[in-house]
């Protein structure tokens, strides 16, 4: 599926066959991967044929560009209510389940940045291997915002969860594998190749073994309450999202107005500033 206007180049999602199976890559490297809903639906589409396809054993899914995911497109229209915000986000909930449920494993092979929904992509991922240079986060209370699905605190538990969602603050790939959110870094140059080499070793394991061993593990977490904790946060999201506080009309007014860079600028100055002014540090997530 290819996604109309002058920004897109090719196919929202480059197909790349390998001996081990396919790597999946977003290709809107101008908007740093931004998932809109025609890139959502394109990736959904590649991993079922993935899933379809006997060749396949393993599935890694990376990014074109600069990034591995800067979230989700926020210039895109926003719904007018919260029934409508929580439709917005069921789809992107299942799109994110979909990759959590996949038989077959998935890598998300991180570079530059995976922010928000972006983060959840990799985190719905078996595995994630992150260059040193990776930046990730949840910057999402930021701008009035929530996450789309609660994979942080079953990977990481809670307290770091909430460090990180209530602050909207990036960590880099070192401290994101020391908290267990990925599973390795490397060198920036040695990215694709030590994915390359993760993926074939998982291949080697027959499809009748691997699928069973995902679907215990997955079961682990259902029975740790993750999908009714995926429900309520479904409803919650969507009435954090229609909310219409004073910061969001002024996210959207700028947006609107300077575009979503202005917008982005200026998000991270209010935290920045306020930082500043209590003596502490400040993080910039665009």
């Amino acid at each position: 599926m290819t996604e109309s206007g002058a920004e897109a180049a090719g196919p929202l999602v480059l197909v790349e066959p390998m001996s081990w199976g396919v790597r999946l890559v977003l290709n809107r490297p101008a908007k740093l991967n931004a998932i809109s809903r025609e890139l959502r639906i394109a990736l959904g589409e590649a991993v079922a044929a993935a899933v379809a396809d006997d060749a396949v054993r393993v599935i890694v899914i990376a990014g074109a560009g600069r990034a591995f995911c800067s979230g989700y497109d926020l210039s895109e229209a926003a719904p007018a209510d919260a029934w409508g915000w929580r439709e917005v986000l069921a789809e992107d909930v299942e799109a994110a389940l979909a990759i959590w449920r996949c038989p077959k494993p998935v890598i998300a092979q991180v570079h530059g940045y995976a922010l928000a929904g972006g983060l959840e992509l990799a985190m719905a991922c078996d595995l994630i291997v992150a260059a040193e240079e990776a930046q990730l986060g949840e910057p999402e209370i930021r701008f009035g915002s929530a996450p789309v699905t609660l994979f942080m605190p079953y990977l990481i538990g809670q307290k770091k969860t909430r460090e990180l969602l209530l602050t909207g603050d990036l960590i880099d790939a070192v401290e994101a594998e020391r908290i267990g959110l990925i599973n390795r870094v490397v060198p920036a140059d040695r990215l694709e190749a030590e994915v390359d080499a993760l993926a074939d070793r998982l291949a080697r394991t027959p499809p009748e073994v691997m699928a069973p061993t995902k679907a215990m593990l997955n079961r682990a977490m259902d029975a740790a309450g993750f999908r009714l904790a995926v429900e309520a946060g479904l409803d919650l999201g969507a009435i954090i999202n229609a909310a219409d506080t004073p910061e969001q009309r002024e996210w959207d007014a700028i947006v609107k107005r300077d575009g979503l860079k202005a917008a982005l600028a200026w998000r991270d100055r209010r935290y920045d500033e306020r930082l500043a002014e209590s003596g502490g540090g400040g993080s910039s997530t665009d």
